[in-house]
């Protein structure tokens, strides 16, 4: 236990947390389009917000990699701005880690908020409440349940990630080597007391990210219109 590296664990754990804080951020507003809007092109917005579910992270990753390079557009222009490549650096696990937990995030939201409804909405406009107040004061506490769930998904699930993180952050000690590819490594390297050792904390993990989950569902009644 004692030569156990913990660095990749905390590294994970950094990574996690910075993800599904931004991933709140921006998932917030699109989920609340997606919940309100009647356009034609919703199917369209949910279609690739939910890409990363069924494409494999190989495939994500690798065109992300490519998307990444310093030679492409949004690749050169982080290095102009940053002096930092995004390829094989935690800026870069950042973003995609934020690109294929999205649909982790987004989904749980936008069905909190379409179970909101508008009449709590139109009740707190009546009252003089502005479009903002009414989304603070209102919808969201009543779509705390679909925070939660959304909050911890994305968490579990930016842990968990080998393909994507893999291919755009490579295996840099102290830099990208999270927990799935320090416990490949392991592998690949005969070392399986060591594996085993992370492998089975994250085993513990995950089954205690589905008991807070669905004890969250059980806590947190869905409030309808």
């Amino acid at each position: 236990m004692s030569d156990l590296d913990l660095g990749p664990v905390w590294l994970t754990l950094h990574l996690a947390t910075v993800t599904v804080a931004l991933l709140l951020l921006v998932g917030t507003p699109l989920a609340w389009w997606l919940s309100h809007t009647r356009t034609r092109m919703k199917p369209l917005i949910e279609a690739l917000t939910a890409l990363p579910l069924v494409l494999p992270p190989t495939v994500l990753g690798f065109y992300l990699l490519v998307l990444f390079a310093p030679n492409a557009p949004l690749g050169g222009a982080w290095l102009d701005l940053t002096g930092e490549m995004l390829t094989f650096s935690f800026s870069g696990l950042v973003i995609a880690s934020m690109i294929y937990s999205l649909p982790f995030v987004v989904q749980p939201l936008q069905g909190a908020f379409e179970a909101v409804g508008r009449g709590p909405l139109e009740a707190a406009a009546v009252l003089g409440a502005r479009p903002l107040d009414a989304f603070l004061t209102v919808a969201s506490p009543l779509a705390l349940r679909g925070y939660l769930t959304a909050a911890v998904l994305g968490f579990a699930h930016t842990l968990g990630e080998f393909g994507v993180v893999l291919m755009v952050g490579g295996n840099i000690p102290g830099r990208t080597r999270v927990i799935s590819i320090a416990i490949y490594e392991q592998v690949e390297t005969l070392n399986f007391a060591q594996a085993h050792l992370l492998a089975g904390g994250f085993l513990a993990f995950s089954f205690a990210v589905l008991v807070l989950v669905y004890g969250l569902n059980r806590r947190y009644p869905v409030h309808t219109a």
